[in-house]
């Protein structure tokens, strides 16, 4: 039995889901996403909340019954509320900034790094060393913070470079004499 499955997902005032053939649709105030549900659970919409259950016994079914279920809630939350993640950047000379349609970050290398924001996802900069990035699509706020941390993931010794806020990054001690 799903732990996650089990529970209604409650759909709040201003979001409006659609089932048709197969794909849901969510659409709130912030913007609209869809997703396709799988062969082997049944959604239901009633009222103002949506259930998942898994058609038959099969281990697929079992499976994606919880999946379903959290991807629907992501969907639900992402268009009322959105996602938000903060990038910390640490290191002298370090900094970022938005130019037009990218997103320009000098991380000590011998040229900057422009990262083109994709479509759905806005980034800001409020001070050199934040980036943040919000979307309504909880995956692809995630992805984008990821590649982003990925072009220089803070260092052990002495914590430079990109890092997600309030991440702890584990120190190490360095030579001694």
């Amino acid at each position: 039995m799903s732990r996650v499955g089990k529970y209604p997902v409650e759909i709040p005032n201003g979001v409006e889901l659609r089932l048709l053939s197969g794909v849901l649709t969510a659409k709130g105030k912030l913007g609209t996403l869809t997703a396709p549900i799988h062969d082997a659970v049944e959604a239901k919409i009633e009222g103002q909340s949506f259930s998942v259950s898994p058609r038959n016994g099969e281990r697929m079914a079992r499976m994606m019954w919880g999946t379903t279920r959290a991807i629907v809630a992501n969907m639900v939350r992402g268009v009322s509320e959105g996602y938000s993640k903060t990038l910390e950047i640490t290191g002298t000379g370090f900094r970022a900034a938005v130019q037009g349609s990218n997103l320009v970050i000098n991380l000590g290398f011998s040229h900057d790094v422009i990262y083109p924001i994709p479509a759905g996802i806005k980034i800001t900069c409020e001070k050199p060393t934040s980036i943040k990035i919000e979307g309504v699509d909880k995956r692809l706020v995630g992805q984008v913070a990821a590649e982003i941390r990925a072009y220089r993931p803070p260092e052990p010794y002495k914590g430079k470079g990109v890092k997600f806020e309030g991440e702890a990054i584990r120190r190490k001690e360095g030579k001694k004499k």
